[in-house]
């Protein structure tokens, strides 16, 4: 073994058998043997909750993997981590939660595994903050570390056509314009989830495990499959012999994470179709990590990858009919033999992408419309784009595909919070034409930066899908599409344009040219400024205040361990 294994039996402050006695004796009462103490000790980070489907088929891969991990020499030792289910918290109070939970994810790991002194980490997550919570802990720590992802759901079905949880947000949105009865949404909403696993279009779960997979720190082909099969078990399994191995050849995190690593997986997520979230949990992992990535990379790659996926939320298909038809190491080849991933990447298993993806064919199998031939893509370009202008002069995030009218000029229909806004939907005060402005729900304003797809989906179930605009300093659900742009960075609390606009200024968005402005002049702005002041927090106690203090701008990745953002009047 490697001298890392066992470090914490080992440490400066450790230095003969006398002082190690009292940790062995602890160690023997949760079942250490004599022969146990020479073996690495990995911990696995288990999620596992009956809180949402996600998460609640997690301990069966514990167990599986636990057993691998003992079967191949470690001592494993489980604890669990938090997780909070976006899709029931959404559109609520509660959701302010669910960016926090990432944080307190990280910190829940690093800390568990930073105090024990674990020589690997395994760990197994399901919803959305899951994945990016677990790397960010597993880039600080830079201990030999591996991820298994809980799986997907699989669709549900009604009349024929498969639904996801965003058939039921969409739904409550056609009930509101009177297009479906009340028990047709009922009928919807018993039929959208029908077991365990992650929401199952390619939303922000299932585009983050994936991430995790092209970036080499999750086994082939296994950010897709379903958590109810059983390949997802066998999986788990393979994925702690994998780390065993990393641990006695010393792979650690930070020889994986590298830039090369991070460009190929924004080229995974821009070829997928992925979650706008993607770009802000790459940036906090690439910080984690010590990467200089910033938000320009992602639009520097968009122009080059084309989207290869016809996965929903704007597409046809879920994640189990993608992984069917080739899944993440299917794109992977396609992308490397056209320039557009680094072959040379190392993975956890120790062997390069370019090896990796050696045995996978180069273009998908004929008789599916999944996964497109390079020659016919979805759209020629990345659907994640990073616009600017006097509206966001840091950045803000569009998914500008599937959409009719990429350019849209209108009236601002202001609304300084989610619930405001969905009242204004549900109601019929929205009309086409309309540029929607939700602010103050950044990540300092929200606090937490709250997904929008409770207004966002009242908008396509309202049938304005193709002719209102939506901007804000919040972000959006996976499950979101239409001409949106979240992620307006400077956000309103701390002072950003945003904040000036007013009911009826003529907003601009310009997803050909990429620009985001208010038909305002600079003098304007400035005089309007000058006026503004900063909102009182609006928790005065508890983690949400913590974290309104701690956090940095959306465009950094909202990270709670850098400079944070202070208002431009208090400069």
């Amino acid at each position: 073994m490697d001298q890392r294994v066992n470090k914490r039996l080992r440490s400066a402050e450790i230095t003969d058998g006398a002082a190690r006695s009292p940790n062995r004796a602890m160690l023997r009462a949760v079942g250490f043997g004599d022969d146990d103490f020479g073996k690495p000790i990995v911990g696995v980070a288990n999620a596992y909750s009956n809180l949402t489907p996600c998460n609640v088929g997690l301990n069966t891969l514990a167990d599986r993997a636990m057993a691998a991990l003992r079967e191949s020499g470690a001592m494993p030792q489980m604890f669990g981590t938090i997780t909070v289910s976006d899709g029931i918290s959404m559109g609520t109070e509660g959701m302010k939660y669910s960016l926090v939970s990432r944080e307190v994810i990280a910190d829940s790991i690093e800390t568990v595994c930073g105090a024990q002194r674990m020589d690997g980490i395994l760990a197994i997550g399901g919803c959305d903050k899951n994945m990016p919570g677990a790397m960010i802990a597993i880039a600080r720590l830079n201990i030999p570390a591996i991820f298994v992802y809980g799986g997907t759901i699989k669709p549900g079905t009604l009349h024929g056509r498969d639904l996801t949880i965003v058939s039921a947000f969409e739904a409550v949105g056609q009930y509101g314009a009177g297009s479906i009865t009340e028990e047709q949404l009922l009928e919807v909403e018993r039929h959208a989830c029908p077991g365990a696993g992650a929401c199952g279009g390619m939303y922000t779960a299932n585009t983050m495990s994936s991430v995790i997979e092209a970036m080499g720190l999750a086994l082939p082909g296994s950010s897709t499959m379903a958590a109810e099969d059983g390949e997802k078990a066998d999986s788990a399994a393979a994925s702690a012999r994998a780390l065993v191995n990393a641990i006695r050849n010393n792979i650690l995190p930070r020889t994986l994470m590298t830039m090369k690593a991070f460009e190929n997986a924004i080229a995974v997520v821009m070829a997928l179709g992925g979650s706008t979230n993607a770009v802000l949990h790459l940036l906090a992992i690439a910080h984690a990590a010590g990467v200089r990535l910033t938000i320009d990379d992602f639009e520097r790659i968009r122009k080059k990858v084309p989207v290869l996926c016809d996965l929903k939320p704007s597409g046809r298909f879920v994640t189990t009919e993608f992984h069917q038809a080739g899944g993440v190491p299917q794109v992977m080849r396609m992308l490397l033999d056209h320039g557009l991933l680094h072959g040379d990447a190392m993975t956890i298993t120790g062997h390069t992408v370019a090896e990796t993806l050696q045995t996978i064919p180069s273009n998908p199998p004929t008789g599916q419309e999944v996964i497109h031939q390079w020659a016919m893509p979805v759209y020629g370009q990345g659907h994640l784009a990073i616009l600017r202008g006097n509206l966001a002069p840091e950045g803000a995030v569009a998914k500008i595909t599937g959409v009719k009218s990429p350019r849209m000029t209108g009236p601002a229909r202001v609304f300084d919070s989610e619930e405001r806004c969905l009242d204004a939907i549900l109601s019929g005060s929205i009309h086409p034409g309309d540029i929607i402005v939700i602010r103050y729900e950044g990540p300092r304003g929200g606090p937490g930066m709250r997904e929008m797809l409770a207004p966002t989906s009242a908008i396509i179930g309202a049938g304005l899908g193709d002719s209102v605009g939506l901007i804000t300093d919040g972000r959006f659900s996976g499950g979101t599409f239409g001409l949106v742009v979240g992620h307006v960075s400077p956000e309103a609390a701390v002072g950003g344009p945003i904040a000036l606009i007013r009911e009826g200024d003529q907003v601009s968005i310009d997803a050909v040219s990429l620009k985001l402005d208010v038909r305002l002049t600079d003098a304007e702005l400035k005089e309007r400024r000058d006026r503004w002041a900063p909102p009182p927090p609006r928790y005065q106690s508890g983690v949400l205040l913590k974290y309104a203090r701690a956090v940095s701008s959306s465009s950094t990745g909202a990270i709670t361990d850098g400079p944070t953002t202070v208002s431009p009047n208090t400069q």
